[in-house]
Order: structure tokens, then sequence, then C-alpha cells
């Protein structure tokens, strides 16, 4: 059911204030509505769909941006067959396998992700789920964050029961992460030997031993609208707090490979307009503009910010991502600020303060050769100080 629009929402369409009323009171929009807002021409009304998501991001987390990290602990020699994993037991994709890190990798890992202004840190371990030993590890290192950085932190360590993920919310962990990734329908699909209904027990195990739920989707495996917008709604009703949304990113050897969303290819737009409809579905959770997003949004990362209010930086579990410098670049370029847990990290104040300004250029970093053709505004170069090399009028950016 729609809201009634207000003067909070004036200046939008009658269809667009509404959406935007429902969210500010937390509720979610109408399934056939969220089916509508992804059909169609992805580039039609889309920024009064922005707008609208924007102002109900806003009303949750205001201007504020929380970048997470994440440390792949244990990789590879994974027996679970899911189709978009380089750690899948089918996956012939050139991954580099190791055993679960020791405790002094795993927080020299945090003590990077403290230092780069990292809200949280996520740790993921390959596998069906944890054993008991690598339980009693994650255990004693988070705690050991806890109390040493004071990170908020996250564990994905596949399927679960409710003692295990007491064990971890007794240490000091914060959230579990297991997404469900598409649909029940379509799960069958991209994962063979673990079900649906198992992903929604360890979810339910976690809620059950207090943690926080972080849970999401892997967008552009060949599923439909109807299998997006089913998998908001489940997301919704188990209440997840933090939803990760990725785009999928191709990896050579791994068997889903499609690319693809409805059967069309995946596009910046496209994916601007699912962030959208996320948050208007799940109006009050953290949603992570995740995996993909430097491949997939392209230039619109920036108005990406205005529905999602999280993302990662320094990688995925096993594809490079962009750094902490572009990160925090992209997020004032939005007109948003970093959320931190606790002060600004010194490495950063200065990149703060001037608001992401780059420095002046100075010519010992330019080479003779480039000197000679270079111009900029209201300053010449030596070999720029005639007549001949001077740019037209009103051309100064031309060249």
């Amino acid at each position: 059911m729609l809201t009634e629009p207000s003067a909070k929402t004036q200046g939008l369409s009658d269809r667009y204030a509404a959406l935007t009323e429902t969210g500010l009171a937390d509720e979610a929009i109408p399934r056939e509505e969220a089916l509508s807002l992804l059909g169609g021409d992805p580039h039609e009304e889309l920024w009064p769909l922005v707008q609208a998501a924007g102002l109900v991001r806003r009303r949750y987390f205001g201007d504020l941006v929380r970048v997470h990290r994440l440390n792949n602990v244990k990789s590879g020699a994974c027996p679970e067959d899911c189709g978009y994993c380089g750690q899948s037991k089918d996956s012939e994709a050139p991954i580099r396998a190791y055993k679960l890190q020791s405790k002094e990798s795993i927080l020299a890992e945090a003590a990077q992700a403290k230092a780069s202004g990292a809200f949280r840190y996520c740790m993921a371990l390959a596998g069906t789920g944890p054993t008991d030993a690598e339980i009693d590890h994650m255990v004693d290192c988070i705690a050991e964050v806890k109390s040493r950085f004071g990170l908020e932190t996250c564990l994905s360590a596949g399927l679960m029961d409710e003692a295990k993920a007491r064990r971890l919310k007794d240490a000091g962990l914060d959230r579990l992460n297991h997404n469900l990734n598409t649909s029940e329908a379509m799960y069958p699909e991209i994962c063979t030997t673990h079900t649906y209904a198992q992903r929604v027990e360890t979810l339910h195990a976690a809620k059950a031993a207090g943690l926080g739920l972080c849970s999401g989707v892997i967008v552009g495996m060949g599923e439909t609208r109807g299998d997006l917008v089913e998998t908001m709604y489940a997301l919704r009703e188990l209440r997840a707090e933090s939803i990760p949304v990725n785009f999928l990113l191709p990896i050579e050897g791994n068997r889903v490979l499609r690319d693809e969303h409805h059967g069309a290819p995946l596009t910046p737009a496209v994916c601007l307009r699912i962030l959208c409809v996320f948050r208007l579905v799940n109006p009050s959770a953290e949603i992570r503009m995740a995996a993909g997003r430097e491949q997939h949004l392209r230039s619109l990362q920036a108005a990406a910010l205005e529905p999602a209010n999280s993302l990662f930086v320094d990688g995925y579990l096993l594809t490079k991502g962009s750094g902490v410098e572009s990160a925090m670049r992209l997020i004032l370029d939005a007109g948003m600020r970093p959320e931190f847990d606790g002060d600004t990290p010194e490495g950063l104040r200065g990149l703060l303060e001037s608001r992401g300004a780059y420095a002046p250029i100075k010519d010992e970093k330019l080479s003779e050769s480039k000197l000679a053709k270079l111009h900029v505004r209201g300053v010449e170069t030596k070999e720029c100080a005639d007549a001949a090399c001077s740019p037209s009028p009103g051309n100064d950016h031309a060249r």
C-alpha cells in the first residue's frame, strides 16, 4: 500500500512522491510496483526514482556512507558447486587456495581495515560450514579484533547452527553474512549441493543467537525481474539489517557466466535502478553496492550512493576492487561523508579536509614532450608562451 504524499516530497510526481512516503514510513512498496519499476526502458524516469530512493536513504542514514573491508580468510577447496564462485568444486578458475589464515594474519588485516577508515571488518571462509576447530579459531580472532581495534565485525562461513552462531556472538561478532543470492525458485539452477531452505535456516539460527543479519543477492545470473523481486521481499521478511547487492563478475572457468538480468546485459542504468528498488522495498536496511560496482555501475557509482549507503574497498573475495582513496573521493563527489567507527584515520584527514581536491600538477612531474602541449587556464608553459600555440578563444579545454 502506498502512502499519501506530503510536503517532504514536493516537486516529485504523485507516483514517486507516494513511493517516497511509503519508504519514509519504513513500509515496503507493493510487489507490483517493484516489478513495474524494474521493467521497460531502464533510463525512463530514472532520476525521479533516484531522487525518491535518496530521500528514503537520508531518512535512515543521512549523508553517511559505511565503508567495509573484506578479508578472505580461507580460500578455495570448497565442496559446494555454486556456479558463480571461483572457489566451487566445479570451477576451473585459476584461484589461489589456502587454509585458514593465522590469527596474526587476520589481525594484520584488521589493522589495515582500521587505518583505511573501514566501518566494518568482514571475514569470509570458503566451505560448506565451519568445523568446531574453525569456530574456536575465529572466536579467538574476533575477540582480539574487538578488544584491540573496536571495529564492527561480520563473518561469512557457510551453513551454521545456532550453537556455533551463539559462540561467535559471545566472542563479539556483530553480524553473520549468508546471502540468499537469488530466489528460491531459481536456486537449483545455480547450486545443487545445498538448498535455499538451508540458507534460510542458517539466517534464522544467527537471528536466534542474537546476531545481526547480513544477506544479499548476486544480480546478473540470468534471473528474471520476478526472481529479483521475490528475493527483495524475502530479505525484508527476514529483517536483514545489511543487504549487499552484488553484480556478477563473470570469472573464466566458472559455470555461471551469463552476466545478464531478465534476458539483457547489465548496464549502469539497470544496476542503479535495481539499487533504488532495493531501497524502496527495504527502506531502513543498510544497502551496499558490493562486488561488480566498478565494472557495472561505472560512471553512475556516485549516483548509486543515493539509494546505497555502504560499499566495499580494496577488493572482494576473488577480485580486486577500487582502493581507499578512490572510494573516499567517490563518497565526497556524491556529496556524502564516510562514517567511521571512531576518529577519522590520520592518513585520510588531508583528503577529507580538502573534500577530495587534487593537488596542483607540478612541472617536474611532466615530461618535456607533454609540457610542450600543456595549457592550463591562466598559466602557460615556456613552450606555449608564443601566440602560435595559444588555444583559440573559448576553447581552452580542447587540449
